[in-house]
């Protein structure tokens, strides 16, 4: 059996028993928590933390020297974050119970239970990761700017919704919890896993796969690994893809579509961080970080019973939603630039200039596909350039054929989705209509071409209404 990746600190146990100090110290490596820092002299607790730094300590109430009781207050001084697990006879629970109110995360009592043990412990880390997150959090809304703004170096932004979503990757980055990525399709989520992956500065690989039309079968196969002779065709052990991404992140692209039964092992595999490949009686460790990604709505799966409850919350323990690209139109001028000049370079073309109408135009527009849309729109319009600025037209006709197919080319306001607001009194239809072109004609700068798309009409059709309006009665 693997075991999982060593902590960055120790679990430190402070005990004067040395068989309670073996126990413990083999109990927890036989569940793959280590390293373990044993002490049996209560009087070197400090200088052996000051030297190793824990991710717990595990401290006994009742020792010569200096007892737990007194020794928890330094400890808690010097290392103020750290959680403390007290160990107690039966006889001196009062006793546990009062250095719990002093500060102590819990308490175990000897004979110390196995389960138990590892259980608080694990308890214990996620305590402290959050902690830490939390304090990292507050750091990044003190200090205002990114601590390694380069692992966003792919993701083309200046947008402050964008910003904001970068602090919190920042700050849950480090923590062992899965992730939960949701966004419309084209919005960049595996660009979001990857940097999330490369701050976590974890040692292995980053691994992915779209699990979307997946069956029970495959899911197992691809995921956990297969040896000889499991199936008909294995004709040698075959690693899966969990195992590639040892101390590392497994991102597993569009979740919402995983079946039932893969649902199932996946949820396995988050609970126990174990897994069993195809033909094996035997589990598999595993310390993969897992990252979802969906643009489904799983709340709604969740509701018509599409989707496991219990997954749900569980890889949502930390979640990052990615705005569309109709909300952060302030980034359209860096995108279309950017794209332009890999278009140019892939294809080999000078790039050219962006038309004036160009950015206005694209403004109108909701990008049902997102930036991989707009990147498919500009490599389009920079294979058919010929001289002069790049072409609008290749986007106006895009966008029609977008309406043509069912896609609303009307853009949201700044308000959302939320109702037009009228008076006490409603105007008549000639007044408002008169209303919603003057808006679209202002919003558009007196474009009638890409008001017309903003309106959803033709541009004749504007035309008309335009000429007919110092006449309409109100």
């Amino acid at each position: 059996m693997t075991e999982t990746a060593d902590l960055e600190k120790p679990i430190v146990v402070i005990d004067d028993e040395a068989p309670i100090l073996l126990a413990v110290d083999t109990t927890l490596r036989m569940a793959g928590l280590k390293p373990v820092v044993t002490c049996a002299d209560s009087r070197q607790a400090l200088e052996l933390l000051d030297r190793h730094g824990a991710s717990v300590v595990l401290l006994d109430l009742n020792m010569p020297f200096v007892d737990g009781e007194t020794l928890m207050p330094g400890i808690m001084a010097h290392f103020p974050d750290l959680p403390i697990i007290v160990i107690t006879g039966s006889i001196d629970v009062e006793t546990a119970v009062r250095a719990m109110k002093t500060g102590a995360f819990d308490y175990i009592v000897k004979p110390v239970d196995e389960s138990r043990l590892i259980t608080a412990v694990h308890q214990a880390l996620k305590f402290g990761e959050l902690r830490q997150e939390n304090q990292a959090l507050r750091n990044h809304l003190r200090n205002g700017g990114l601590q390694h703004p380069q692992a966003f170096d792919a993701i083309v932004t200046h947008s402050p919704k964008m910003t904001a979503l970068f602090h919190y990757i920042e700050s849950i980055a480090a923590t062992e919890e899965p992730v939960l990525i949701r966004g419309e399709t084209g919005v960049g989520k595996e660009l979001a896993a990857r940097a999330i992956h490369t701050l976590s500065g974890r040692k292995g690989s980053f691994v992915a796969i779209n699990v979307a039309g997946l069956d029970d079968n495959i899911f197992s196969d691809t995921l956990f690994g297969h040896v000889k002779g499991a199936f008909t065709g294995a004709e040698a052990h075959r690693k899966g893809l969990i195992e590639k991404a040892s101390g590392g992140t497994l991102f597993l692209d569009e979740i919402g579509d995983l079946n039932q039964g893969a649902q199932v092992k996946l949820l396995r595999l988050l609970q126990e961080h174990e897994y069993m490949p195809l033909g094996k009686d035997s589990s598999h460790r595993s310390n993969a970080r897992i990252i979802a990604s969906t643009h489904a709505d799983l709340w709604a799966m969740q509701e018509k019973k599409q989707f496991r409850t219990d997954l749900h919350y569980r890889l949502r323990t930390h979640r990052v939603w990615i705005p569309p690209l109709r909300e952060r139109n302030d980034d359209l001028p860096l995108l279309c630039d950017h794209f332009l000049h890999q278009a140019a370079q892939t294809l080999g073309k000078p790039k050219p200039d962006i038309s004036p109408d160009l950015l206005p135009l694209l403004g109108t527009y909701p990008f049902p596909g997102n930036i991989r849309e707009l990147k498919a729109m500009i490599f389009d319009a920079m294979a058919q350039h010929k001289s002069g600025p790049l072409p609008v037209s290749v986007f106006r006709d895009h966008m029609a054929r977008s309406q043509a197919s069912g896609h609303k080319t009307i853009r949201h306001s700044d308000a959302g989705d939320a109702p037009v607001a009228f008076g006490s009194s409603l105007p008549t239809i000639k007044a408002a209509t008169r209303r919603l072109v003057q808006e679209a004609m202002q919003r558009c700068a007196n474009n009638q071409t890409q008001a017309a798309a903003l309106l959803g009409i033709s541009q004749q059709a504007l035309s008309k209404r335009l000429k007919n309006m110092p006449h309409d009665d109100s």
